[in-house]
């Protein structure tokens, strides 16, 4: 009867460390965790109030647990964002890193643990990401060169002033590559004269106005075209041109479709700008995400049909590559406001009002 006895306690003990599981698999997640590292809140709010939005409801909507925090910017606290998430074994990191050399470490970390992951609108040159969400860079360049030439008409010896983005940023440099596809033969042959193309750290409006006020001086107060990169930069170059007197005179290209750029856009003092659908990225993302967080690798590469060439790892990433669009001041209306992408009552506010009711931009 003991023999028994001890035979029944011992069968319930093994099946009560089944049922309940060691420490270790107790705190192991119920649904898979997609960690998601943001860079920051400034230059641009976007990431703060599109991106993180967007991706929790898609995350949430499938049953995926996000964790999404943002580095502000700062690297040491980026990488122990980053060593956090790892720890908490999430099954996919995402993340948009603040410099490649950043990103590459983090992610030897996380492969490291076996973690999959994410290049997300920026790619980590030399890193091990497996997959990279973004935009078309290349294109967007090209696009906003293709702007730049429409507003400068038929004038020949334009002098052009480029204001490109953060020098630690790849998608800054496929930016500018995409520009010199249209603009680097016209340099070449004379029919526009570059000149000087200056990369500002951080995508800083203030230091791009600066730059740019340089630049201006030292050629005698003389340009025709500016190819600003986005339209913050864009902003802080008409800044300079209105004390100048020559806003509305100077040919100005942006990015990012934000409010100040639009109003500037109606206002003819930024010649275009360049309209990426953050919900189509924020959306492209998570579905790659989701899709590898339960396992299907080969959904996963379904999903992402292009390739990114890594140079200084010299191999190719996965990619999903969305499209963009040309914002000039006509079709702001079709393509911006009745998407939704502004509110026409912020549009349209103070001296943008008479231009809005002439366009037939209707404000609620």
């Amino acid at each position: 009867m003991g023999r028994m006895r001890t035979a029944v306690v011992g069968c319930l003990l093994v099946l009560l460390a089944t049922a309940c599981g060691s420490g270790a698999e107790q705190s192991a997640p119920a649904t898979p965790l997609v960690g998601v590292i943001l860079p920051d809140n400034s230059p641009t709010a976007r990431w703060e109030s599109q991106d993180r939005p967007m991706l929790e409801q898609a995350f949430e909507f499938a049953g995926i647990e996000p964790v999404i925090e943002n580095a502000e910017g700062d690297e040491a606290k980026f990488s122990a964002i980053a060593d956090r998430m790892i720890e908490k074994k999430v099954k996919v990191l995402m993340i948009t890193p603040l410099t490649t050399e950043g990103g590459a470490n983090i992610e030897r970390k996380a492969k490291s643990a076996g973690i999959t992951v994410i290049n997300y609108d920026r790619i980590s040159l030399g890193g091990q990401a497996d997959y990279y969400v973004s935009f078309d860079n290349l294109n967007i360049g090209e696009l906003q060169a293709e702007g730049l030439l429409g507003c400068l008409g038929t004038k020949r010896n334009a002098q052009i002033i480029e204001i490109q983005g953060s020098p630690t940023d790849n998608s800054a440099t496929l930016i500018a590559d995409g520009q010199r596809r249209r603009l680097g033969p016209l340099y070449d042959d004379g029919t526009l004269k570059l000149v000087r193309s200056q990369a500002i750290e951080k995508w800083d409006a203030g230091l791009g106005s600066t730059s740019f006020e340089q630049i201006l001086d030292a050629n005698n107060g003389k340009v025709d075209g500016v190819v600003a990169a986005n339209d913050d930069l864009a902003g802080g170059v008409i800044d300079v041109l209105r004390e100048r007197g020559l806003a509305k005179k100077v040919a100005v290209t942006g990015q990012d479709a934000t409010l100040p750029g639009l109003r500037a856009l109606l206002l003819g003092e930024q010649c275009v700008t360049i309209y990426k659908p953050i919900r189509d990225e924020a959306n492209a993302a998570a579905r790659l995400a989701i899709t590898l967080a339960k396992g299907d690798v080969t959904g996963a590469d379904d999903l992402a049909t292009g390739n990114t060439r890594d140079l200084v790892a010299r191999r190719d990433v996965k990619s999903v590559l969305l499209g963009a669009d040309l914002i000039t001041r006509d079709n702001v209306r079709q393509l911006v406001v009745t998407e939704n992408v502004v509110k026409p009552a912020e549009l349209c506010a103070g001296e943008v009002a008479p231009i809005c009711e002439q366009m037939g931009i209707l404000v609620n």
